[in-house]
């Protein structure tokens, strides 16, 4: 599918019609990101938008939005993936107050788009070791997520698995 990057609002521009919009409003955010979406390289973003400080104080958003990002790859995601999964909620939750644009998505989704960015889904390294039934293929599991620097907590479950079939 071919787009036009050009034909996207940025999330920079929604900000500004918001603030010149509602000059007492408030943007938040949140790193809502787990373990297990660190474990995936991923972080993922909340953002809220209030009207005014008072719907702040009383937790009477206009709209939220989230947003996730990957580490590395290409542009801002190679040194700043998390910035960058918050200026995409930030642009979400604007859209989702009314402040589009000429798109509901903005230029910044489209590019997330064009570089076909997709977590990898999370493996259940424990979840895997509790179904084999073979010491060597525990014994590779292991090293598979050794390799793969996998928390020390699971490797002694893993461990627990292997020293359960090897008794």
């Amino acid at each position: 599918m071919k787009f036009n990057l050009d034909d996207y609002e940025t999330v920079e521009e929604r900000i500004k019609k918001f603030y010149e919009a509602n000059p007492d409003g408030r943007i938040i955010t949140q790193n809502l990101t787990s373990v297990a979406d660190r474990s995936a390289s991923t972080w993922v973003v909340f953002a809220s938008v209030f009207l005014s400080a008072g719907d702040q104080a009383n937790n009477l958003p206009k709209a939220t939005g989230l947003a996730f990002e990957l580490d590395g790859g290409m542009g801002a995601n190679k040194t700043a993936a998390l910035e960058n999964a918050e200026t995409s909620a930030i642009g979400r939750a604007l859209a989702n107050a009314g402040l589009s644009g000429n798109r509901r998505t903005t230029r910044e989704e489209m590019e997330k788009v064009e570089r076909g960015l997709t977590p990898e889904p999370v493996r259940d390294w424990e979840a895997e070791a509790a179904r084999i039934t073979e010491l060597e293929e525990l014994r590779a599991l292991w090293n598979e997520a050794k390799r793969n620097n996998v928390a020390p907590a699971i490797l002694s479950k893993i461990k627990k698995y292997a020293d359960i079939l090897g008794s």
